[in-house]
């Protein structure tokens, strides 16, 4: 480890690790004031918490912990202010609401409501995968599961979007799939 970065010296730590710590980042978090923020945040940490460094030769480490920690907690604490209802305001209207007069439009509006129902997981798997357009993968990454493990969080929070519908509304398809008909099932909808 060079000299200059003695663990005592949060400058230097500053003048090393600060551009590559922020394009870290930036790679989690798609909004520049929010990276410099998180990186704030970061070297705030690095400074209150130096003396817990036991041996120099691990500052790299421990520099890219305290960034990992850091990103995971601004999502943990950020992470449905940008979902509420209004982000359905962003939504291109053919993304939803592709005339809403038909039935598929109708649907489309009743999904955005039962959304708002699912558990907290299985809603930020729904909105970042299907409205903010994150592949699977960027999924996993951003949130900090396995593959599997957001694909299947994704599955699942279809699933229960599918439960939920078919719970409370009668549907007819045509061929193509597209909803022609429903019906709430003796006011069981709470959303259509």
């Amino acid at each position: 480890m060079n000299n200059t970065l003695s663990s005592t010296n949060v400058e230097n730590l500053w003048v090393h690790f600060s551009k590559p710590l922020m394009s870290f980042i930036k790679k989690s978090v798609n909004n520049d004031q929010d990276a410099e923020d998180i990186l704030q945040d970061v070297f705030c940490k690095i400074q209150n918490n130096i003396n817990s460094l036991k041996a120099d030769d691990k500052i790299h480490a421990w520099v890219y912990s305290i960034t990992r920690n850091a990103i995971t907690d601004f999502y943990r604490t950020h992470r449905f202010e940008n979902y509420s209802s209004e982000l359905f305001d962003d939504v291109p209207d053919d993304r939803l609401d592709s005339g809403l007069e038909n039935a598929n439009g109708e649907i489309a509006q009743c999904l955005k409501a039962m959304i708002n129902l699912l558990p907290d997981k299985y809603k930020e798997a729904i909105l970042l995968t299907e409205f903010q357009n994150l592949t699977q993968k960027e999924l996993s990454q951003r949130l900090g599961l396995s593959l599997p493990g957001a694909k299947s969080r994704v599955q699942r929070a279809r699933g229960k979007l599918k439960e939920m519908l078919f719970d409370c509304c009668n549907l007819e398809f045509d061929r193509l799939g597209n909803v022609i008909e429903y019906q709430d099932k003796k006011n069981r909808c709470k959303c259509c």
